[in-house]
């Protein structure tokens, strides 16, 4: 989503008030949660839905012991 509004993560980052290291974990879906409030700062700055930028995984189930 980045790409495609030309946008660079310092710029981002700057905009919304989060780091860039933590703005790149975001990015390199190394994240485990998002906080909403910055969720809707990038979706506001990007213009977009949180559909367009998120996407579930589900995490494979442990097998039975």
């Amino acid at each position: 989503m980045f790409a495609k509004r030309r946008k660079q993560l310092t710029e981002l980052s700057h905009a919304i008030g989060i780091t860039p290291p933590n703005l790149s974990i975001l990015n390199n879906q190394k994240v485990r949660a998002i906080k909403l409030s910055t969720l809707r700062a990038i979706c506001k700055h990007l213009e977009c839905q949180p559909g367009e930028i998120l996407e579930y995984v589900p995490h494979e189930e442990a097998p039975p012991s």
